[in-house]
C-alpha cells in the first residue's frame, strides 16, 4: 500500500481542522438565532414548503425523512455546535480514526441538512465552500496518523477554484475590472461595508488601481504557485492569505475570507516555521484507501469544473452534484457604479397619505440606514437578512416570495422577526402601515456633513404603504399574502 504521508504539514492540519470546527460552529449559530424566523415554520420563506416541493435527491436533508419543525432544526444545529466545539479543542482528534472521521462527517451531514432546505436565505456561495471544505475534513485524519498528501492537494484545489474563479469572472466582466477602476465603486458599492470601507473608498485612483492589479495577481497567477515545491507553494499561500485579510479590513462577506484563509494555509510547510515531527504510526491500509477513492472522485467531479471555468460563459458558485462535492466560485463579475438601499419604515398613525403622519424607520443590524452610523464590523458572523436586502435594488425577483412577508411579520410584531432587527421603533406595538422607499447612498467625503458616515436622497417608493387589510403594493401591483 502506497505512503502518502505528509509529515511536513503538520501545523497545516492543525490550522485546517481548528479553523474549520469554528466556522461550522459560528454557521451552527447562525442556524439556531436565525432560520426559525426566516425559514422556519412561519418563516419568510418556509422550509417546510421547500421540503413538500423539493424531492430528497435534488437536495438531501435529515428533515425529508424526518419532518421539520424549528425544535428539530435547533436541535440539530445545537449538535453541531457541540461537535464543532469539541474539534475546536481537539477532543475527537485524539480518539481512534474512526472517531475523528465520523465527527466530520456527522457535521457535514447536519449543516448539509440546514443548507438544502434554507430556499433564498442559504443561497450564498460560502455554504457550499463550507460544506466541500467540510467534507474534506473527513479525512484529515486524527492526532496518530499523518497528514495525507491528497487531501491537501485536495484543499489547495479547492482553494485554486475558489481564487482562480474570482479572478476569471472579473475578467471577463465588468470592463472597470480591466481597466482598473472597479474599486474606486465597490468599496462604496459592496453588500456589507464595515468600519473601514469609508476610509478605503476615499483613498486616491492610484491606489484603487493598484487594489485591482493585486487582486489579478492573487486570483490569476500566485494560485497555480500551490502545486509548485516548497518554499515557493508556502510563499504563494502565504501572499494570497495576505491579500484575504486585507478584504476582511473593509468588508463584511461572512466567512468567505475567513474559509479562504483556511483553505490556503494547507499549502503552508513546516520548515517555515522550523517545526518538525515524525513520530507519527502507520497509516492504516483502509484509510489509505478511502482517500485514494477520495482523490478519484475529486478527479472526476473536477471535469465539469474545469470545462465551467473555461467557458466565456462562466458560471459563478455553480454546484454539479446535489452533495456539492466539487464546485465552482467566484463573485463580482460586475460592480455598481451606485449604491441604493431599501428603507422600510412604519407608522402608528391612521392615515398612511396624512401630511401630519409620523414615519419611524426600522434599524437593521448592520446594513446602512441612518447616515450617522458607522458599518458594524460582523464578519465572520452572517446576517442573512441584511444580505438579501443588498439584492433587492438590483432585480426585483431577489425580493419574490419573503418581502412581502417580512412586512407582514412588522405589522403583526411579529418577535421572531423583530429579533433579526437591530431595532424596533415600535417596541413591539404592531404598527398601523409598513412601507419601503429605495434611497442613493453615498460616503460623505471629507469635511461634508458633520458625523455623518452617509449622504442619501429619496429615489422612490417600493412597496406603498400597507396594511394587514391592505395589499403592498410594488410598482403598481398588488401582491397579497
Amino acid at each position: 500500500m502506497p505512503d502518502f504521508s505528509a509529515n511536513g504539514f503538520v501545523l497545516a492540519r492543525l490550522v485546517l481542522e481548528r479553523g474549520l470546527a469554528a466556522i461550522y460552529a459560528i454557521a451552527f449559530v447562525v442556524a439556531v438565532n436565525q432560520f426559525p424566523a426566516l425559514c422556519g415554520e412561519r418563516g419568510l420563506d418556509p422550509a417546510p414548503r421547500f421540503v413538500r416541493r423539493v424531492p430528497f435527491w435534488r437536495a438531501p436533508s435529515l428533515f425529508h425523512g424526518w419532518r421539520y419543525s424549528d425544535a428539530r432544526l435547533r436541535a440539530v444545529a445545537v449538535v453541531g455546535i457541540a461537535v464543532s466545539a469539541m474539534l475546536v479543542i481537539g477532543l475527537p482528534q485524539r480518539a481512534p480514526l474512526p472517531v475523528t472521521m465520523l465527527s466530520w462527517l456527522l457535521l457535514w451531514v447536519l449543516y448539509q441538512s440546514i443548507v438544502n432546505i434554507g430556499g433564498t436565505f442559504y443561497r450564498f456561495g460560502w455554504e457550499t465552500m463550507l460544506l466541500e471544505a467540510g467534507f474534506l475534513a473527513v479525512f484529515l485524519g486524527n492526532a496518530d496518523v499523518a497528514p495525507q498528501w491528497p487531501v491537501l492537494i485536495a484543499f489547495r484545489w479547492l482553494a485554486f477554484r475558489v481564487e482562480f474563479g474570482a479572478g476569471l469572472i472579473k475578467l471577463r466582466g465588468d470592463a472597470c475590472w480591466r481597466k482598473l477602476t472597479c474599486m474606486e465603486y465597490h468599496h462604496e458599492t459592496q453588500p456589507m461595508p464595515n468600519a473601514l470601507s469609508r476610509t478605503a473608498h476615499q483613498m486616491p485612483p492610484w491606489f484603487h488601481k493598484l487594489e485591482v492589479a493585486g487582486n489579478f495577481a492573487a486570483q490569476l497567477a500566485l494560485p497555480f504557485g500551490l502545486f509548485l515545491p516548497q518554499p515557493v507553494a508556502s510563499i504563494a499561500a502565504l501572499s494570497m492569505i495576505g491579500t484575504q485579510a486585507y478584504l476582511v479590513t473593509s468588508g463584511n462577506y461572512a466567512w468567505l475570507n475567513w474559509l479562504t484563509m483556511l483553505l490556503l494555509f494547507s499549502g503552508v510547510g513546516d520548515g517555515l516555521f522550523g517545526i518538525a515531527r515524525e513520530d507519527f504510526a502507520p497509516t492504516p491500509s483502509w484509510f489509505t484507501v478511502l482517500v485514494l477513492l477520495l482523490s478519484a472522485m475529486v478527479l472526476s467531479l473536477s471535469r465539469r469544473v474545469v470545462a465551467n471555468l473555461m467557458s466565456p460563459d462562466q458560471a459563478m458558485n455553480a454546484s454539479f452534484d446535489p452533495l456539492r462535492l466539487v464546485n465552482t466560485y467566484g463573485a463580482f463579475g460586475s460592480v455598481s457604479r451606485q449604491r441604493v438601499e431599501v428603507i422600510v419604515e412604519g407608522t402608528i398613525a391612521d392615515e398612511a397619505s396624512a401630511p401630519e403622519t409620523e414615519w419611524r424607520e426600522y434599524e437593521f443590524k448592520a446594513k446602512p440606514g441612518a447616515t450617522d452610523r458607522r458599518p458594524p464590523q460582523i464578519a465572520p458572523y452572517h446576517l442573512r437578512l441584511d444580505w438579501l436586502m443588498w439584492f433587492i435594488p438590483l432585480s426585483p425577483r431577489f425580493a419574490e416570495g419573503w418581502f412581502v412577508v417580512f412586512l407582514r411579520r412588522l405589522l403583526e410584531a411579529d418577535r421572531a422577526t423583530l429579533k433579526l432587527l437591530r431595532r424596533d421603533p415600535f417596541d413591539g406595538m404592531p404598527p398601523t402601515f409598513v412601507r419601503a422607499r429605495m434611497f442613493r447612498y453615498r460616503f460623505t467625503r471629507r469635511g461634508e456633513g458633520e458625523g455623518a458616515i452617509w449622504h442619501r436622497e429619496l429615489l422612490s417608493d417600493y412597496v406603498r404603504p400597507m396594511s394587514l387589510t391592505r395589499g403592498a403594493e410594488i410598482g403598481g401591483r398588488v401582491v397579497r399574502r
